[in-house]
């Protein structure tokens, strides 16, 4: 009886809800502009209806543009307004070429509306992030002098000590172990990246790029102004003969890679790898930037980096916070050596002055409590079983040979469909159907050598993995 009657209030509500519509309507057409409308207490009087019942009424009008309401005065029948176009054909001169287009920033940072299953974000939901810990340390950070004070430009000692002591871990004995002097902190990953290029390189220079690699990267290099040559990497790292190829034939003097887990392909660099590309790096008296951007998420395979060994300053390390502890705590740390330390550190002085203090503070504060280490153990598992997942619904029914590796840490799977799929247009219509993932194209500095895309699976829940890849299967030809 109380459900009828609900249900008839709200049949009632709707009906007066429209009739006011109507009559609203009537009168701006046939009034002229800037004319007042009846008050809304003659509306409800009139219409025997609720003020919010008039209120819903009134503000479809006022967001149609028919309608403008002025506090204390009522509402009135809108001025039209006048059309503008402005000229902006004197930029196309005066800008001249643009370094980088729209398209430069990857379908994986689109957002997702509701009722999207979200395969594409490179950000781990909320349930994977320690968000007790970030909510409390935020909360104490702001009691305290960080939240006034202004940072030290290289960053907080204590947090610059941290990301040093991360790369020598106890029971380690590196050649030569970084010192919380090597540490410069930056607001995330990305901006780090951007200096390096910018600090270490001119425009015009050569950088050379495993390929398929981060968009990001590609994206921050071409912005600095430089030529990026590709070399091919596969299930483990480029050849060593390729990069020396690569540094000789183009003078570049940078080489950007993610040796843990690689950014789409989930690639890991086996000692060998390391042990000829560093060789190659000394020889050609060249800098690898090793983008560390996966360390704790390796769930079969620790991240042993190659910085830790690293006495001549040939590496230059990149570390973020933002997608382990939240994508609100920008924070990052560049380590690296010599003169190099030194024009990273004034590139991000020119570009940032500093990082916010607060966000430091409150990174340390996770990162330094008892809880942190419980954490990423239940991170890794849950990884695992959602990498499991998504894997067997991809090889279930996509095929067998979709997956050339799972990793083994890491947020993705790289995925082949047959060749001559549209991958981009494959992305366009799934994304019509409500499942968001990444083409490959995104993802390569020379042309795709198949038809790949990246499924992310921190993001979306596991229980929607089998209707996401079926959605994508019942697309492709």
């Amino acid at each position: 009886m109380q459900e009828d009657s609900t249900r008839a209030g709200s049949a009632d509500n709707e009906s007066a809800h429209l009739a006011i519509e109507r009559r609203l309507r009537h009168l701006v057409a046939s009034r002229p502009a800037g004319d007042r409308l009846p008050s809304t207490r003659s509306l409800v009087l009139d219409h025997a209806a609720s003020p919010l019942t008039v209120q819903r009424a009134l503000q479809r009008l006022v967001l149609e543009g028919l309608v403008e309401t002025r506090p204390g005065a009522g509402s009135f029948v809108a001025r039209p307004h006048a059309v503008h176009r402005a000229d902006f054909g004197w930029q196309t001169t005066a800008l001249g070429a643009a370094r980088t287009g729209a398209d430069a920033i990857g379908t994986a940072m689109a957002s997702a509306g509701p009722g999207m299953i979200a395969l594409h974000s490179g950000y781990p939901a909320e349930e994977l992030l320690p968000t007790r810990l970030v909510r409390t340390a935020l909360v104490r950070a702001a009691r305290t002098g960080t939240a006034v004070d202004r940072a030290p430009i290289s960053g907080l000692p204590e947090l610059r000590s941290w990301f040093a002591a991360e790369l020598a871990p106890v029971g380690a004995s590196p050649a030569a172990p970084p010192a919380a002097d090597d540490v410069v902190i930056t607001p995330g990953g990305q901006s780090a990246l951007s200096s390096i290029f910018r600090a270490l390189a001119n425009p015009g220079d050569a950088i050379v790029m495993e390929s398929p690699t981060y968009w990001g990267a590609m994206a921050a290099a071409r912005q600095a102004g430089l030529r990026i040559v590709p070399i091919s990497r596969g299930a483990g790292a480029p050849a060593a003969a390729d990069l020396d190829d690569a540094l000789g034939a183009s003078g570049a003097r940078l080489f950007y890679a993610q040796p843990h887990f690689a950014n789409p392909t989930g690639a890991l660099w086996s000692s060998a790898d390391r042990s000829a590309i560093t060789a190659v790096l000394r020889a050609r008296g060249a800098y690898l930037i090793e983008d560390d951007w996966a360390h704790d998420f390796g769930m079969e395979a620790e991240v042993a980096t190659l910085a830790a060994d690293d006495a001549d300053g040939h590496i230059v390390y990149v570390r973020s916070l933002t997608k382990s502890l939240s994508p609100a705590i920008r924070v990052a740390a560049v380590v690296a050596r010599g003169p190099a330390l030194a024009r990273i550190q004034v590139d991000r002085t020119v570009d940032d002055l500093y990082v916010s203090g607060i966000l430091q503070a409150a990174a340390l504060d996770v990162l330094t409590d008892p809880g942190w280490c419980s954490h990423l153990t239940r991170l890794r598992g849950s990884l695992r079983g959602r990498r499991d997942e998504l894997a067997r619904q991809v090889r279930g029914q996509l095929g067998a040979d979709a997956l050339e590796l799972v990793p083994r840490g890491g947020l993705n799977l790289w995925v082949r469909a047959a060749d001559g799929v549209d991958v981009a247009d494959l992305a366009r219509r799934s994304r019509a159907e409500g499942v968001l993932f990444s083409p490959g194209g995104d993802w390569f500095p020379a042309e795709p050598t198949g038809s790949f895309f990246r499924l992310n699976y921190s993001r979306a829940r596991p229980e929607l993995f089998e209707a996401a890849v079926a959605t994508i299967a019942g697309l492709l030809p």
